[in-house]
């Protein structure tokens, strides 16, 4: 299975994408997508520049599953609403291209590839590294993203075994139909 993982950013965006056969994991690509030679004021531009840059990277690699990291909260209520668009953005680029998509915490992310929910991004560029043999580093935010689709390789198929054993489907109160709510 080919995963895609994706380390959202209004400015820069991480992704990268490894091969997992059993337990054996292999690097394919990574980078970054970036809008910074955009003006800061021109949020339409940039979230088109990470959308179609997913769809190019969907096109070149052709994953068979996505992971996206979960925005947090952050101190400054402007900055969680651009971040959650950016992540809109990659998301909606995802799902238009039919891909199952996962979402995992910063914390969920650095607990299964460092160990611990509190590392530094130094930690985890360490990790993805060596858990991929890389011959070097990769940059902090493809980093985080190959973290991402790491994390999808251990617990996605945990959650695929714990969803056919348990009843984990959404209940229906509260949710939509055909436009409504109930």
């Amino acid at each position: 299975m080919r995963i895609l993982g994706i380390d959202p950013g209004l400015r820069t965006t991480g992704f990268g994408i490894i091969d997992v056969a059993g337990h054996q994991l292999s690097y394919v690509a990574s980078g970054t997508i970036s809008t910074m030679h955009l003006a800061q004021g021109e949020l339409p531009a940039r979230l088109k520049v990470l959308f179609e840059g997913i769809h190019e990277v969907i096109a070149r690699y052709q994953p068979e599953a996505a992971s996206v990291e979960i925005v947090f909260v952050n101190v400054n209520p402007q900055s969680t609403l651009l971040l959650g668009q950016a992540r809109g953005a990659c998301v909606s680029a995802l799902v238009t291209r039919d891909l199952p998509v996962a979402e995992y915490t910063a914390l969920q992310m650095k607990q299964a590839v460092v160990g611990h929910g509190r590392a530094q991004k130094s930690q985890v560029q360490e990790m993805v590294k060596r858990l991929l043999k890389l011959p070097g580093l990769p940059g902090p935010d493809a980093a985080d993203a190959l973290g991402l689709a790491i994390t999808h390789a251990h617990a996605g198929q945990s959650m695929a075994q714990l969803a056919k054993a348990t009843p984990l489907a959404r209940k229906t109160s509260g949710m939509y139909r055909a436009g409504r709510s109930r």
